[in-house]
C-alpha cells in the first residue's frame, strides 16, 4: 500500500519532512530542522524516524532551514541518493547549509570548552562541513514544468510557489496499474508580495499535502502594512532612536530591501541610512540579483526606471556590514541607523548583539515583519514579554515592538482556500505546516466548502490508495 507519512510540519510549523512510500521507492519530501533554542542543543535532539541509508531520494521544495536544514544530517547517517530542486534552490542551499554548519561547528565548539572546564563529557558533532558539500553534489537541478521520471513509476514536477527564490510546489504521479496525483504545496507565497510571482496551480490532483501557517487569518494589504512601516519610521525619528528588523536572510531582507528602495524614492528616508548587517543576507541578495529575471516583471520595471538593475541600486543609502568590526561599528549610532539583521526569529545571528545593546532603550523600535515560532525570542517580544533573556543576562523591554503582517512570506487564509479550490479533480487535502489554530480554522473553512479535508498526525501513515483515480 503506497503511504505518505508526516514526520515533521505535522501540528507543527517547523521541522518540515514527509516520507512518501511506495512499493517500489521511498521518497522524502523536504529534510527540514526544527527552530528555537542554540544549534547545538537543537541538532542534538533531532532524531529520524526512520534509517537514512533506506531513502532512495529527496525532493526538496525550497531552501529555508525548516525544510532543508537536516540534509546533512542525512547524508552523515547514510543517505546517498539524488537531491531533486529547482536551480535556484540549489544556488540557495550552497549559502544556507555552509552557514548553518559554521554556525553548529562554531557553537559546538564553545560548548565543549564550556564542558572541558566543567570535567562533563564532549559534544561529538553529528555532521561536518564535508557532508554539506556532498548534500550539493547529491543535488540535480530539475527546470520549472519538467517533467522528470525519478524513482520506480513515480514523475516529478515543479511549479513556482511564489514563497522565495527556487521555492516550489511538488507534483508527483505515479503511473502503472495504481495511479495517482500527489500535491506538496511546500509553501505557498502570498498574492501581494513584491519581487515574488504568484503562486502557480495545480491543474489537477488525487490529494494535496498542504501548508497551513497563517489558515486562521488574512494579512493586511501591503499598501496598508507600507503604510504603517512609514508611520513607525516617522516615529522612530521623532524619537530620536533606531530602527532593528530582524529578518529571514532569504526571502524577507530582499523584500524589505525593495520596500525601502520605494520608500527612498518618494523621499521619505531623509536622514536614515540602512545597514544589512548579515554575511548571509549579503550574499543572498547578490544572488537575487543575480536571479532579477526570475522574478516579478513590474517590479523590474520600478527598479529600472531608477536605473537600478540590483537591489542594493535601488536603495542608495544601503550599507553592507559584512564583518564584525562592521557590524560593532553600528552601536556607535544614537539615532537614524535602520538595521537589517538575521536570523528572523532572533534565534541566533547578530540580531541578538543589536537588541542587547538597544531593546532596553524606549527610543527604539523593533520590527517584526515575518512569522514567529512559539519557543523562540521573536515570539517573546511579540507576545510582550517585559524582560528576556540575551547573552546569559536578563534585558527589560522597553523599546517598542511592531508586527508587520503584511509582508508575509506566506499565503493568508482566504489566499490558501482560493488555491485549493482551483486545483482540479477534488482533491482531498491534507493540511501540515500549521500551529493548532491555523490548522483547525482552515480545516473548518475549507470542509464549509466541500473538500474532504483532515489534519496530520506526526508519524500517522496515510494510505494513497484511499485517494486513487
Amino acid at each position: 500500500m503506497d503511504t505518505i507519512t508526516s514526520l515533521g510540519a505535522a501540528r507543527e510549523v517547523t521541522g518540515s519532512c514527509h516520507l512518501l512510500e511506495t512499493d517500489t521507492a521511498r521518497v522524502l519530501l523536504d529534510c527540514g530542522m526544527h527552530q528555537g533554542g542554540d544549534s547545538v542543543s537543537r541538532l542534538q535532539k533531532e532524531r529520524f524516524a526512520f534509517r537514512p541509508r533506506d531513502i532512495d531520494a529527496v525532493v526538496l521544495s525550497h531552501a529555508h532551514l525548516d525544510h532543508c536544514g537536516l540534509l546533512p544530517l542525512l547524508v552523515a547517517e547514510g543517505f546517498y541518493g539524488p537531491i531533486y530542486c529547482t536551480e535556484a534552490t540549489r544556488n540557495l542551499l550552497a549559502i544556507m547549509l555552509e552557514d548553518a554548519a559554521s554556525l553548529y561547528l562554531r557553537d559546538l565548539e564553545s560548548a565543549n570548552t564550556r564542558r572541558r572546564r566543567a570535567g562533563s563529557r564532549q559534544i561529538k558533532p553529528r555532521y561536518s562541513m564535508d557532508d554539506v558539500l556532498t548534500v550539493l553534489q547529491c543535488c540535480q537541478p530539475v527546470a520549472w514544468h519538467q517533467a522528470v521520471a525519478i524513482e520506480g513509476d513515480l514523475t516529478l514536477r515543479f511549479l513556482d510557489a511564489g514563497h522565495i527564490l527556487g521555492s516550489a510546489i511538488v507534483t508527483l504521479n505515479r503511473g502503472g496499474e495504481r495511479p495517482w496525483r500527489l500535491v506538496f504545496s511546500g509553501d505557498l507565497g502570498a498574492s501581494e508580495r513584491v519581487l515574488m510571482r504568484e503562486p502557480e496551480v495545480p491543474e489537477v490532483a488525487d490529494l494535496v499535502l498542504m501548508e497551513s501557517t497563517y489558515g486562521n487569518r488574512d494579512h493586511r494589504s501591503q499598501d496598508a502594512t507600507v503604510a504603517e512601516l512609514e508611520e513607525i519610521i516617522q516615529q522612530a525619528a521623532r524619537d530620536g532612536g533606531n530602527i532593528l528588523m530582524p529578518a529571514f536572510a532569504v526571502g524577507r531582507t530582499q523584500e524589505l530591501l525593495f520596500h525601502l528602495g520605494c520608500l527612498y524614492h518618494r523621499g521619505l528616508l531623509k536622514n536614515w541610512h540602512v545597514f544589512l548587517d548579515s554575511p548571509m543576507a549579503i550574499e543572498v541578495t547578490r544572488l537575487y540579483d543575480q536571479w532579477l529575471d526570475a522574478l516579478d516583471h513590474d517590479d523590474q520595471r520600478v527598479m529600472r526606471h531608477f536605473g537600478a538593475h540590483t537591489l542594493s541600486q535601488f536603495l542608495p543609502i544601503l550599507s553592507p556590514t559584512p564583518t564584525v568590526e562592521d557590524s560593532m561599528q553600528i552601536n556607535r549610532m544614537e539615532r537614524g541607523a535602520i538595521i537589517i539583521a538575521g536570523s528572523g526569529m532572533c534565534t541566533g545571528g547578530r540580531i541578538r548583539h543589536h537588541l542587547k545593546h538597544r531593546l532596553w532603550q524606549a527610543r527604539n523600535h523593533i520590527i517584526f515583519a515575518g512569522f514567529q515560532a512559539r519557543g523562540t525570542l521573536g515570539r517573546q517580544l511579540v507576545d510582550g514579554a517585559k524582560q528576556v533573556r540575551l547573552f546569559g543576562q536578563r534585558y527589560a523591554v522597553h523599546a517598542q515592538v511592531h508586527t508587520l503582517g503584511g509582508f508575509s512570506a506566506h499565503a493568508g487564509r482566504t489566499e490558501l482556500m482560493r488555491w485549493a479550490s482551483a486545483i482540479g479533480g477534488e482533491p482531498a487535502l491534507r493540511l501540515v505546516h500549521g500551529e493548532a489554530e491555523a490548522l483547525e480554522s482552515l480545516a473548518e473553512g475549507l470542509a464549509g466548502q466541500g473538500h474532504d479535508v483532515s489534519i496530520a498526525v506526526p508519524g500517522e501513515p496515510w494510505p494513497l490508495n484511499e485517494v486513487q483515480r
